[in-house]
């Protein structure tokens, strides 16, 4: 499934590809959410991504968020949503936040042309405690990385929020710290 909505948004499911192998993550048990098979048999063209939208006309609020890390497909994402912002539509991205590492250069300039706001997910309090819950192909480098994109989306993205998992070993509190540090929201799931 390309499109599918959940909750109150429209999101665009585009890769399922992921640096991280999240301890948590609901990909390590089930094949989708809310009712929704987001196991992609092939990544869909922009072509398809764009009919796909055509069949929720409602939404202004579009979300880049599936099965993957969204930025596995940047050029996906900047050519879709340049088509979706010319349609007035409103756009998010849900990320790790690695895609600088993922795609070799700080693409944050690059997604503040079409994005709108931007939900990275930081998951941990520090580097060590990362390494353990997101496992990701970048090893320990990820979290430095991670907040590098966090002060980048800030100078470049109009609204920026961090997410955290509340799991064993997460410092919820210290992960309050950091956001309160960029002067951002924090959400904990």
């Amino acid at each position: 499934m390309i499109a599918y909505t959940y909750k109150e948004g429209l999101y665009l499911n585009i890769t399922n590809r992921c640096p991280n192998r999240c301890t948590f993550c609901v990909r390590q048990y089930q094949d989708g959410v809310g009712g929704h098979n987001l196991i992609l048999k092939e990544e869909p063209t922009i072509a398809e991504i764009l009919a796909a939208v055509e069949e929720y006309p409602d939404y202004d609020e579009i979300i880049f968020c599936g099965y993957g890390e969204p930025t596995c497909r940047l050029d996906v994402i900047l050519n879709v949503g340049r088509e979706l912002k010319k349609r007035g539509c409103h756009l998010r991205l849900n990320t790790n936040g690695q895609g600088n590492l993922i795609n070799g250069y700080n693409i944050v300039p690059d997604l503040g042309e079409v994005i709108d706001y931007i939900s990275i997910s930081l998951n941990a309090q520090d580097a060590e405690t990362y390494h353990e819950i997101c496992q990701s192909d970048y090893g320990r480098e990820a979290y430095s990385e991670l907040l590098h994109f966090i002060e980048e989306s800030i100078k470049h993205i109009s609204h920026v929020r961090l997410t955290v998992v509340a799991v064993p070993g997460v410092d919820i509190e210290a992960c309050h710290a950091i956001a309160e540090k960029f002067q951002i929201d924090l959400m904990v799931r």
